[in-house]
């Protein structure tokens, strides 16, 4: 059976720092690029979520939605079930928006907190090339950063930028060492240096909430 997991990779040459709000928890940072396979599937049987495994093979990251696929409010755990983001959906006009709620170490989250980051969808002109959200990425009052989660090609390719255009992380359908292209549920992400892959996958699973995919 192929092995799903990814290769791992050397960090980019010359590649600039991200922003420290993108850089939150030093247990979910590394100084090299990292990768990830994202299997749009839950742990559970017959569920909707996602399951993420890093370069070893070994699950990291899982959501799980049991019977209710699109929830409104679903939860990024690890895999010993510790939450790390809570993310709801608020419903204002057409598209609405995505809160992501961030817990503390202690694995407590105040109803009265205020969202880490919040997701918009951007309005899109008819017949343009791809789709994007406006990402505010806000872990206090005095700080606040703005990133953008571009559709590259079809649902399942995407990237994440910084305001000036950086790279964050890039995800895309993946490919085996032999080149066969996996299903459109089996997907690579691969994070820029410096970056917390909590909050990157928190926004990438507000992408799969907003195209349906979980």
């Amino acid at each position: 059976m192929t092995k799903v997991h990814p290769q791992t990779f050397t960090a980019a040459a010359g590649s600039a720092p991200p922003s420290p709000s993108l850089a939150s928890s030093d247990s979910y940072i590394t100084s090299k690029r990292a990768a990830f396979t994202v299997w749009m599937k839950s742990l559970v049987i017959q569920g909707n979520g996602c399951t993420v495994y890093n370069s070893d093979g070994e699950i990291v990251y899982r959501i799980d939605n049991y019977d209710k696929k699109g929830s409104s409010e679903v939860y990024l755990m690890d895999l010993q079930g510790k939450v790390l983001f809570t993310i709801l959906r608020r419903k204002l006009h057409v598209f609405g928006r995505w809160e992501g709620y961030k817990w503390s170490s202690t694995g407590s989250k105040g109803k009265s907190q205020k969202p880490w980051f919040q997701v918009r969808k951007n309005f899109s002109i008819v017949g343009s090339a791809g789709s994007s959200c406006k990402v505010t990425v806000r872990p206090n009052e005095a700080q606040s950063n703005s990133y953008r989660i571009q559709t590259l090609d079809g649902k399942s390719a995407l990237k994440i930028v910084d305001s000036h255009g950086g790279l964050v992380a890039e995800v895309e359908q993946k490919q085996t060492s032999s080149g066969v292209v996996l299903g459109d549920d089996v997907l690579n992400l691969v994070v820029e240096p410096n970056v917390d892959h909590s909050l990157v996958m928190a926004l990438v699973a507000v992408y799969g909430l907003i195209h349906h995919r979980m």
